[in-house]
């Protein structure tokens, strides 16, 4: 059945067997008189407002008598007050929007029924989100609701110009994700591959929100790539300020990330102290890049002792060669971070540090380590923390694994080719 017909009883079964009434739980449905005809009604436990339902309620179940509504979009006009509702005749959409949290009533007499927006979704406050953390500026940030989402942008870009473009993708999953951008700035050619990316996603699940959207949409022959290709930020005026500059922003529901931009902090200070910081960041981006595989080869020359770098030599006992104690410190510092993750957060803190500093010390007495291979590596750690971009952080991490073995392997010329390395993937 695709679509109603003027059968009630029919409509009312093909809606209590797609829904899953007395099925599942959490579908409510209802019968009532109105206007001394039969109706129904549907909407999820959870998400339907119930103070505005029992307000509608209160007003149909008075009415004598609706003949003088001849199709749905008439009765909806005269008699439901709801500002957000619509006629559908559309089974499938109905049912969709029914999951989406909207309630569906069916009168006797239509071959349509009226779709009333009176949901409330459960969600969190919109405090400023952890990750992306600002001296100055607002403090507030996205949620898993997309509306609510819609809304922080709106009340900072309030311009005709912006667009909210909804989307429904897959035919499984039925995700909704919205495409933010200004009509007079936005790249036309890149919205409409962004569109055509978009409606080309077939996925069965959406189940990792803006995740599974962004792997859907990127080229999956470049899986051996690590730089993220794809920009997140979870707060309203990092995406208001890309949206404003002309890019795209995408939000997914159920996601407190928005896809694409910036930090937060370069745009809250001035240009002088804004320039410095995102030159600090990029110059802390190639330290911990290159620090611990240039090391390594200094450390390997015989002359070193000898020459103005003889500080960088080292001269404690250790009976693990240095590339072998870097590559498993590189492992442990992740050892720790997923087990700080994974701890509850009353001990984490203290897990944290003591874990790095009874690890660290038995590993020097062992001698496992030498102190300035736990040096170098303490600052990368913390250097990665200097950026909120997870994922470029990893990318990071892998390619100096990489410019690592290919130093031991090759010396200073493995150094060069693992860069170029690095170039063509930036390039790519």
């Amino acid at each position: 059945m695709e679509l109603f017909s003027a059968n009630y009883e029919e409509n009312t079964r093909a809606l209590d067997d797609l829904l899953g009434v007395g099925r599942c739980f959490d579908m409510i449905s209802r019968d009532l008189y109105v206007g001394g005809r039969r109706a129904r009604m549907w909407v999820v436990d959870g998400y339907g407002d119930d103070a505005v339902i029992e307000r509608m309620l209160s007003f149909w179940l008075p009415l004598r008598d609706v003949s003088n509504a001849q199709t749905m979009q008439q009765f909806i006009d005269r008699y439901i007050t709801f500002n957000e509702v619509n006629a559908e005749q559309n089974v499938k959409n109905t049912v969709t929007s029914v999951f989406l949290g909207k309630m569906a009533l069916l009168v006797e007499g239509y071959d349509e029924c009226a779709l009333i927006d009176a949901k409330q979704y459960p969600a969190r406050g919109v405090e400023e989100p952890s990750s992306g953390k600002v001296l100055r500026g607002a403090h507030d940030g996205f949620i898993e609701t997309l509306v609510q989402n819609a809304a922080l942008l709106r009340r900072r870009i309030r311009t005709p110009q912006l667009t909210l473009e909804g989307h429904k993708i897959s035919e499984k999953s039925r995700a909704d994700v919205v495409l933010c951008y200004l009509e007079d700035k936005v790249d036309r050619a890149l919205l409409a591959r962004v569109r055509a990316k978009l409606a080309a996603i077939d996925a069965n699940s959406i189940s990792m929100s803006q995740e599974s959207i962004a792997e859907s949409m990127m080229d999956q022959r470049q899986w051996f790539n690590p730089f993220p290709r794809v920009r997140y930020t979870e707060r309203p005026d990092a995406a208001t300020a890309s949206i404003m500059e002309g890019s795209i922003i995408v939000l997914v529901d159920n996601s407190p990330a928005a896809m694409i931009l910036p930090e937060a902090n370069d745009f809250y200070f001035p240009p002088l102290v804004g320039s410095y910081l995102r030159i600090l960041r990029v110059v802390v981006f190639l330290l911990t890049l290159f620090i611990t595989p240039v090391w390594y080869l200094l450390v390997q020359d015989p002359d070193l002792p000898n020459s103005a770098l003889s500080f960088l030599a080292v001269t404690s006992e250790c009976e693990v060669p240095i590339l072998a104690q870097l590559l498993l410190t590189e492992f442990i510092v992740d050892l720790l971070k997923l087990a700080s993750l994974n701890t509850p957060s009353v001990f984490s803190n203290s897990f944290s540090m003591i874990g790095a500093l009874v690890l660290g010390d038995f590993a020097v007495q062992a001698h496992w380590l030498v102190p300035e291979v736990l040096a170098y590596m303490a600052f990368v750690a913390i250097a990665n923390f200097a950026q909120p971009s997870y994922e470029l952080g990893y990318a990071f991490k892998l390619l100096r694994l990489v410019l690592l073995v290919s130093s031991a392997a090759l010396g200073w010329v493995g150094l060069a080719l693992g860069t170029l390395l690095i170039i063509v993937l930036l390039v790519t």
